[in-house]
């Protein structure tokens, strides 16, 4: 789905005349919304597992770019560490339950979701509803450091070192809670139970984020390899197609024509049809990110390529703080 414009906090004329009845309207929703999440938090007795366990989150719904901080983080504690270390995700979009470690000669995304097949392409990762059991599975199998790609508002697992990941452009939207707004819960409850924020991107960090007094790292997001000459016709189907494109343009890839879709949106032969018909027109050829790539069928991949993208982040406290938690608790 497409976030409602009113969930912005910079509004535009039509959203500025028509929020303030929508968000009334949908004001008992969020009411319960929160106390259901809030309750839930409360009332479960996280399970502890024998292994470290790192939370990767956010407070707000849509896409923060939390995957790529997983990604990253999972090859840099590892090298670190010499550790085995392996994602978890609750494997939105795909068919399996779990606990199953994610084989990307055998699985589509259908099976286990876009982003924990990504995540597979570049490392361990497993998929589970009940994450609890997951872990289990997990440690079974020999895993030592459990990366959870969101989850901060699922209490099953105890973190030993929880992330809040936030959009620079985005920050927490409107600051009301869903559907009236974009947060899973009020800021001042989730930052609480963390350890660090992640800023992505340049900007000032949202008043309640600096009032948490918490530390920040800053992550941009980079391309891992060159695209090639030529021309592009650019699409997505993430949380902010927007990034993708600007990430594209940052690289000055000549870029003729952009065209955005719904998070995890799955793409028809129709959807597919069109976007070919624009590269014809263009006389270029089609780039998409990875997560949207892995969606497609080897058929549909062709004359396709994606830009493969890591988190670069501006200093070394968040690993350093992982590893002296790690330390601490050994």
């Amino acid at each position: 789905m497409r976030e409602p414009r009113f969930w912005t906090a910079d509004l535009d004329p039509w959203s500025r005349e028509t929020a303030p009845l929508l968000r009334a309207l949908l004001t008992p929703v969020a009411f319960m919304y929160e106390r259901v999440t809030a309750g839930r938090i409360q009332r479960m007795k996280p399970k502890k597992l024998p292994a470290f366990v790192i939370c990767v989150g956010n407070l707000t719904a849509g896409g923060v770019g939390k995957s790529p901080v997983v990604k990253t983080l999972r090859a840099r504690i590892m090298a670190d560490t010499g550790r085995r270390v392996a994602s978890l995700s609750r494997g939105y979009g795909g068919r399996l339950k779990g606990p199953v470690k994610v084989d990307v000669a055998q699985h589509t995304a259908l099976d286990v979701g876009d982003e924990p097949l990504m995540l597979a392409a570049s490392g361990e990762t497993w998929v589970g509803r009940d994450r609890a059991a997951a872990g289990d599975a997990m440690i079974a199998d020999g895993v030592e450091i459990i990366i959870m790609d969101d989850g901060h508002q699922n209490p099953a697992i105890a973190k030993d070192f929880s992330i809040i990941v936030i959009d620079a452009a985005t920050g927490f939207g409107n600051g009301y809670v869903i559907p009236k707004g974009p947060l899973r819960e009020r800021p001042e409850q989730g930052l609480a139970r963390a350890d660090m924020i992640v800023q992505m991107g340049e900007g000032p960090l949202p008043e309640a984020a600096n009032s948490s007094r918490l530390p920040v790292s800053r992550g941009h997001i980079k391309p891992a390899e060159d695209v090639g000459e030529g021309r592009y016709v650019a699409f997505a189907g993430i949380g902010r197609p927007e990034k993708f494109f600007e990430t594209l343009k940052s690289m000055e890839v000549d870029v003729a024509d952009t065209v955005p879709f719904p998070d995890h949106h799955v793409y028809s032969e129709d959807d597919l049809a069109y976007l070919r018909r624009l590269a014809v027109d263009y006389q270029a050829r089609l780039i998409t990110t990875q997560k949207d790539f892995v969606r497609l069928s080897v058929a549909q991949r062709t004359d396709m390529c994606y830009l493969p993208i890591f988190v670069d982040f501006d200093d070394q406290r968040l690993i350093e703080m992982i590893i002296s938690r790690m330390q601490d608790q050994s």
